[in-house]
């Protein structure tokens, strides 16, 4: 990721629990990849798996 990325061009995903647009923050730097949720409450939130068959 670049230096200097301006508010604009951050990267962004679509959070896994309330499904809204989050951007890329400083403190997902070493592991944005692995980043699903939004916040805090969204991930103690998440969706329960479904049952395998």
């Amino acid at each position: 990721m670049a230096a200097q990325l301006k508010k604009g061009q951050l990267p962004t995903k679509i959070c896994a629990t309330c499904g809204l647009p989050f951007e890329y923050r400083k403190k997902w730097r070493n592991n944005w990849p692995e980043v699903k949720y939004c916040s805090e409450k969204c991930q103690r939130n998440k969706p329960a798996a479904p049952p395998s068959a």
